[in-house]
């Protein structure tokens, strides 16, 4: 009879253990979540993670905290991360500079990452993808891809390239371009998009690949030329622009960009599905999907399995890319 009573007791805990544990997950997040943002304001990983924080605010009933935490190509916003608690409250807005070149890009370059963009994190889901976008000082006697080529070659060296730091595919498209095209161009990595764009604005560098969302506003107010996207395909959001590759017939040139949230290894998959579900229906709502489109972002909202073999899929399709082009860190 104690043994029946034992193991009914046991019962009993077991059940009720069982039905607190999904209790947990459904009131997630009970306090402030922080995004960081491994570049600093004003970039296009900025721009995504305060449209979308400020939804997932209203949702959760939470702070939702940019932490923006810049350098390093996002290597040092990401390592913070990578070494947080693994409970959902601290999350990454990565890119494809943080968790598809960077690892390629510095191992082709002798150098170690601080963290492992495969085994330190869990990919939650994708957020957004641009496309590039090359962008020229008005100044620079140029109208057209073409154009920018031969005076490129008639002035060899002489091109200052802005990016927003080793290791971004701005920095990525620009290295792949000077490749496919034969130019020289002196790379000046910036610790961010905004930084770069002021400096290029000014006159001291002469051309950008930034990501369409940060660049458009300077695009429209003249401030900036736009001559091509890096895209497969035009951008809605630049009626008129040609890709590179119809602007060169540069064949199957693509280097755009992706914002993905990243949680650190470890964390419940609950709370990295809710994270999802909730990203997802963030970005189904029609303002902020219209919010997205109009700065020439694409919303994401995939499932953390279809997010996962995404990133597997732009690994290795950047490290070729930068094997092919013998991309340097600066």
């Amino acid at each position: 009879m104690n043994v029946q009573r034992r193991a009914f007791a046991a019962f009993v805990v077991a059940c009720a253990f069982g039905a607190v544990a999904p209790v947990h997950a459904q009131a997630w997040p009970t306090k402030p979540v922080r995004i960081v943002v491994p570049f600093p304001p004003g970039g296009t990983t900025d721009i995504v993670a305060r449209s979308l924080g400020a939804e997932l605010q209203k949702m959760w009933g939470q702070p939702v905290i940019i932490d923006n935490r810049a350098g390093a190509g996002g290597n040092i916003g990401a390592d913070a991360v990578a070494k947080s608690q693994a409970d959902g409250y601290t999350v990454l807005m990565g890119t494809v500079g943080t968790h598809a070149i960077n690892a390629a890009l510095f191992a082709h370059n002798g150098q170690k990452m601080p963290f492992d963009p495969v085994k330190d994190f869990v990919p939650v889901t994708l957020c957004a993808a641009v496309p590039n976008v090359m962008v020229i000082n008005p100044k620079l006697p140029v109208n057209s891809v073409p154009e920018f080529i031969a005076y490129a070659k008639a002035n060899p060296g002489k091109l200052n390239m802005a990016s927003s730091g080793n290791g971004t595919s701005i920095h990525l498209a620009g290295e792949l371009f000077k490749t496919v095209t034969g130019i020289y161009m002196v790379h000046f990595p910036y610790r961010g998009s905004a930084p770069a764009i002021t400096d290029l604005i000014a006159g001291n560098m002469n051309v950008m690949f930034d990501n369409l969302p940060s660049a458009l506003p300077h695009i429209r107010s003249g401030r900036l030329k736009a001559l091509a996207v890096t895209s497969k395909n035009p951008s809605p959001a630049l009626p008129g622009i040609p890709t590179v590759e119809q602007a060169a017939n540069l064949k199957d040139f693509d280097a755009s960009s992706w914002f993905g949230l990243f949680a650190p290894a470890g964390t419940p998959r609950a709370v990295v599905d809710k994270i999802q579900a909730d990203v997802a229906k963030a970005l189904s709502v029609p303002e902020v999907r219209e919010r997205f489109l109009a700065q020439g972002a694409e919303p994401g909202g995939n499932t953390p399995d279809q997010f996962a073999a995404f990133v597997k899929a732009e690994s290795d399709k950047w490290a070729r890319v930068v094997k092919f082009s013998n991309a340097k860190v600066d």
